[in-house]
């Protein structure tokens, strides 16, 4: 694929998750104010227009046909509703959701790609533009207005006059006088400033024209606001505010006052129409401060700011980075070897200086490539927002879709990893957790059910909060099902707590057809939503009452792609913990350990601690018994605790090698199966050490007593 190529799909997906937004806005607008198009629903149907007029434009400049005629045809449909020609309505809005959700489609090039059905697609937009309504009876003889000023109005302008009059506006002309060289920001000046108050319909060179250094306007409002307060906001030295009278019963249209009336330039044509100012969207990649300005200024305003860069290039940079941070311990040992001798000692406090300075570097340029990596989650908030309205109309359900946090950022990889799980969870929510309107109503709840999205920071982790306020899950039965299931046995079925009631729904083969009526449809895949977030280094809790909700917290690493990690020693081998899953390292005391339920657990500031001897978990024997210490006491030995969400655990270990910045390689799909890594980084001098994988060993070890779970896989 050429780089044209790329730049063009970049460009295509950039556009299509923009308009998804403006739809779901669109959408919103409908709920709130039905079909009349007041101006923050007329400014949303151009703001869409635009969009897929420039899709259409680049489709057809890079050949795909079928992308270029269904644009086309919603185009022609867009046109219409801001013309009031269709009727804004849930209808017309499917058929738009339809249309976008297709270019999404239509630009995928794999034969593993749904397929999309155009004719159908297209017969559907047909529906509404096929027949447009009767012309409007003509309000406009009822103002003072030049019939020669209404010939020289484009369409659009005309409409959104006649519908201003319909809806009892008030209608004003500014007179203004502008300096030609800088009528542009003057322009833009007036814009921001009638904004808030009125709606431009169009600017027309006035009679008279101005000198030669400057140029008269009269430009035509819409506005409810009074006269006064227009004036305050929008009359200068260079301005005078008109009120645009009604004329008296049976007047003739062709009598007009000279104050009242609308007069072009007879040798002068008409200004182009402002664009209407774009409606303020959620935050997307790279959010910005920006003032109103047009299509074209944005699109070059763009160019020049942005740069698109292929996340493999990232990958590449940050793999360097990781070299680079090889180097710079290689240097460090170094450094500590040459203190040791007298006549190196000056060469070696230098050396030390010059890699302190390395270091600083180093770290300025690994943040800044993280910080081009990472992403806001609004991205799949978006289009999870368009699942809900999707699956809410599919099981006639009211549902409020709730989004906090959208500008919480993570890595892109985990961006792109996170949707399908999400996409699964909402679902169920939907489809299984929130009740249909009359059980709602029967059960003295709202018609309307909530759905939350909440995402936020927490130290060096990302919090990912689903919740609805649906029935709930029952404990009791999810242990039937799991019992029915052979799941667990009946005496571990007796003892479970509801937290580990709850859990079971992430077992894998509790998830069955059956189970959806017994359990409201809660874990139905939740085995495959919980391993796609333990690859990312993540874990997922649930909390659930009956009759009240469900809430799904997923807890995540900020970035997969270099991290901090905790050297540590283990039976002679050393290992690597991330420095993000650490809370304290503390020295072992083995007098101080006493057995629960078959577990060593500690006291550490008055809550329980459970541990967890590595050597044993993992098998390791020292080569070599370890040697006494100077007084014939056994070396120390320390705890690490670690601790995902709510989980702690305590990892007995031999030693600790401080920290270092790494690289996580993959090891490979023949041990992909081996539960407890996360991978393997070099240390450089020729040391490879596996990364521990945090969350999955505080899941499995906390959860079961014994250890024949994780020992099984190895």
């Amino acid at each position: 694929m050429s780089d044209v190529h790329e730049e063009f799909l970049a460009e295509a997906q950039e556009i299509i998750e923009s308009l998804s937004r403006d739809l779901l806005l669109l959408d919103q607008a409908q709920k709130e104010h039905g079909p009349e198009l007041d101006q923050t629903t007329s400014e949303l149907i151009n703001e869409v227009f635009r969009g897929v007029h420039t899709l259409k434009g680049i489709a057809g400049m890079f050949g795909y046909a079928r992308l270029g005629e269904v644009s086309h045809a919603l185009e022609d449909l867009l046109d219409q509703l801001r013309l009031g020609r269709v009727e804004l309505d849930p209808s017309v809005l499917d058929v738009l959701f339809e249309g976008v959700e297709s270019f999404q489609r239509l630009l995928v090039d794999s034969p593993d790609a749904p397929e999309v059905d155009v004719e159908r697609l297209l017969q559907g937009i047909a529906r509404f533009t096929g027949s447009g309504s009767a012309a409007p009876d003509d309000d406009l003889l009822g103002y003072e207005l030049d019939p020669n000023v209404l010939s020289v109005l484009t369409e659009y302008e005309e409409h959104r006059l006649r519908t201003n009059v319909r809806q009892g506006v008030s209608l004003y002309r500014l007179k203004v006088r502008f300096s030609l060289l800088t009528i542009d920001s003057q322009l833009e000046d007036l814009k921001d400033r009638a904004k808030p108050l009125a709606e431009i319909i169009t600017y027309l060179p006035s009679t008279g024209g101005g000198d030669g250094d400057t140029i008269d306007l009269d430009v035509l409002l819409a506005s409810s606001a009074p006269y006064d307060t227009l004036e305050e906001a929008l009359v200068d030295a260079d301005a005078e505010l008109l009120r645009v009278s009604r004329r008296s019963s049976g007047e003739s249209p062709d009598r007009r006052t000279e104050h009242e009336a609308l007069a072009p330039s007879s040798s002068s044509t008409p200004l182009p129409a402002p664009p209407p100012a774009p409606t303020p969207r959620p935050p997307s990649a790279a959010p910005v401060e920006r003032r109103e300005m047009s299509p074209d200024q944005l699109t070059l305003r763009s160019v020049a700011n942005t740069v698109r860069v292929d996340i493999r290039k990232l990958d590449h940079l940050m793999n360097v980075v990781g070299e680079l941070a090889l180097v710079k311990s290689a240097v460090g040992r170094i450094s500590e070897r040459l203190r040791g001798r007298p006549e190196l000692r000056q060469l070696a406090i230098e050396l030390h200086r010059i890699n302190r300075g390395f270091e600083r570097r180093l770290e300025e340029l690994q943040d800044g490539i993280l910080d081009v990596r990472m992403v806001p989650l609004g991205q799949i908030f978006d289009k999870l927002a368009r699942i809900v309205r999707q699956v809410a109309r599919e099981h006639d359900k009211d549902v409020k879709l709730l989004v906090t946090g959208a500008d919480t950022e993570v890595d892109k990889l985990i961006v792109e990893e996170l949707s399908d799980p999400l996409m699964h969870l909402i679902r169920n929510a939907i489809d299984h957790g929130i009740e249909s309107p009359k059980v709602r109503e029967l059960a003295d709840k709202p018609v309307s059910g909530t759905l939350a999205l909440n995402a936020y920071q927490k130290g060096k982790h990302v919090v990912i909060e689903v919740e609805d306020d649906g029935a709930g899950m029952n404990p009791q039965r999810i242990v039937e099902t799991a019992l029915r299931r052979e799941l667990i046995t009946e005496e571990a079925a007796a003892e479970v707590s509801r937290e580990e009631a709850l859990n079971l729904i992430f077992m894998p083969g509790f998830s069955t057809r059956s189970a959806i009526t017994d359990l409201s449809g809660r874990g139905v895949g939740m085995d495959v939503v919980k391993t796609n977030i333990s690859r990312l280094g993540g874990v997922i809790d649930v909390q659930s009452e009956l009759g009240t909700g469900t809430k799904f917290t997923i807890t995540l690493p900020v970035t997969l792609a270099i991290i901090n990690a905790l050297l540590i020693r283990i039976g002679g081998r050393g290992f690597a913990i991330p420095i993000t899953s650490v809370q304290e390292a503390i020295l072992f005391e083995p007098e101080k350990l006493r057995t629960v339920e078959g577990r060593e657990v500690m006291t550490l500031r008055g809550a329980t601690l459970p541990l967890c001897r590595l050597d044993r978990l993992f098998r390791l024997e020292a080569a070599e018994p370890p040697e006494l210490d100077a007084d014939g006491t056994p070396p120390r030995r320390y705890v690490v605790v670690c601790a995902v969400a709510h989980r702690r655990l305590g990892f007995v270990v031999d030693g600790l090698d401080g920290q270092q910045d790494i690289v996580i390689k993959s090891l490979g799909k023949s041990l992909q199966r081996v539960r407890g890594f996360a991978g393997a980084t070099d240390l450089g001098d020729q040391q490879v050490a596996l990364v521990l994988d945090v969350p999955a060993l505080l899941e499995e070890l906390l959860g079961t007593p014994e250890l024949t779970a994780l020992e099984a896989s190895r």
